[in-house]
């Protein structure tokens, strides 16, 4: 029986199972504290709250619970104008519309990447604001 086809293969597959066996990705690191840390700091607590009120309809509600958030100092820019967006969805639906276009700057200084998605900026209330807002 001829075995070099064989050991050409084994040749060839050894360096390989090895090579993989050697960059095996380490398990992730644990995630440095969850949403149970984060709900002990009251700016993320306020914010949360703020966000399930706004998707319940309960716009003064969220207000206040977003403008406590802001003011209780949130750590993420990113969380900051998520909670400015909010702000500025619910003033331009009351025709504040200062304090909307207001709200949308201090997103985008909050977080230099803010940009509502298409749908959102195509919206009729505080689309235009929006844009004003970015020039």
């Amino acid at each position: 029986m001829n075995t070099r086809p064989i050991r050409r293969v084994l040749a060839c597959a050894c360096p390989v199972v090895a090579l993989l066996a050697g960059c095996a990705a380490p398990p992730p690191a644990p995630a440095p504290g969850g949403l149970a840390e984060l709900m002990e700091r009251p700016g993320e607590r306020a914010l949360f709250e703020g966000i399930r009120a706004y998707d319940d309809g309960q716009y003064a509600q969220a207000e206040a619970a977003l403008r406590k958030a802001l003011a209780a100092g949130l750590r993420s820019g990113r969380d900051q104008a998520s909670a400015y967006k909010l702000l500025a969805f619910i003033t331009c639906t009351s025709a504040r519309l200062a304090e909307c276009q207001a709200a949308f700057r201090a997103a985008r200084r909050a977080d230099a990447d803010f940009a509502l998605s298409r749908s959102e900026a195509g919206h009729p209330m505080w689309g235009p604001v929006y844009r004003q807002a970015m020039q």
